[in-house]
């Protein structure tokens, strides 16, 4: 059976970059947070811990970084 219906492709850019703005917003509030929802348990998300631990501003930083570069 051949189907005649036009491919229909989506345009995920918009959720993309509300999930990128939830991820900042969330990252702001508890950089850690931010870091894992971008990747997981890697060693970037370690290093976010410790450097909230070692000042809030440093871990926001580091986050940020992170969400943005991905």
């Amino acid at each position: 059976m051949l189907c005649l219906l036009p491919v229909v492709k989506t345009n995920n850019h918009d959720e993309d970059l509300f999930m990128d703005l939830l991820r900042i917003i969330i990252a702001i509030i508890l950089p850690p947070l931010g870091v894992f929802m971008q990747v997981g348990f890697a060693g970037a998300f370690w290093l976010n811990i410790l450097l909230t631990l070692l000042g809030y501003i440093p871990g926001i930083i580091h986050a940020i970084w992170i969400i943005a570069r991905r």
